[in-house]
């Protein structure tokens, strides 16, 4: 079948989502590694994709978590450096698929605040043909109900998708539907995998 849209996942694809390299630069590899065994913060931060309240969820960690406080509402206050950069070559495919008339879907685990943040810094993200913001769904990835949920809005099933993450077990649920599928490791080989698949030249991919 003819893909008729490609799938992208958002944080490690479009936007680097790096906690752990934000919190050692910013109180020591020692204090951060302590903090992530003591505290469940992707786990706070599971909440948050899920469409609860990102202030909300992250202050009450922090309050139940004093010793942990003043870093816990780092990632609150100063959530956009953990999703920083964005990944350019990345954000250039998404756009050459669109000028050829390809359309290009989100599938992300992102809160809803979050990610109204991440649009203000990232405009691109207000730029995909159909959103499919875990937030906004109450699920997340691997979730197969996410995926049935992005089926069952776009008409599209099977290998008329295509969709790049970065995350094997999101991988693995999205192949046990029968979507094609790319192991997002950098941007480089997602480049060659859309071109090996005929929706980009090698210029149009560069």
């Amino acid at each position: 079948m003819t893909i008729k849209a490609v799938v992208f996942d958002i944080g490690n694809v479009l936007i680097e989502w790096q906690p752990e390299r934000f919190f050692d630069r910013e109180v020591g590899g020692q204090r951060r590694r302590e903090m992530f065994a003591n505290v469940d913060l992707h786990g706070m931060n599971d909440k948050v994709d899920q469409g609860a309240d990102f202030t909300t969820t992250v202050m009450t960690a922090a309050d139940a978590n004093p010793d942990w406080a003043p870093e816990i509402r780092m990632w609150h206050d100063r959530w956009i450096d953990m999703a920083s950069p964005a990944i350019d070559r990345s954000v250039r495919l998404m756009k050459a698929l669109q000028a050829k008339g390809t359309p290009v879907f989100s599938l992300t685990n992102f809160g809803i605040q979050t990610y109204d943040i991440a649009a203000r810094v990232y405009p691109f993200l207000r730029e995909f043909d159909r959103d499919f913001i875990s937030g906004h769904m109450g699920v997340i990835k691997p979730d197969p109900q996410i995926y049935q949920m992005l089926e069952d809005a776009s008409g599209l099933s099977g290998d008329a998708l295509i969709f790049a993450d970065d995350r094997a077990d999101n991988i693995a649920a999205a192949s046990a539907r029968g979507w094609r599928t790319h192991l997002f490791q950098n941007s480089d080989g997602w480049a060659a995998r859309l071109v090996q698949e005929g929706l980009l030249s090698e210029e149009e991919a560069r």
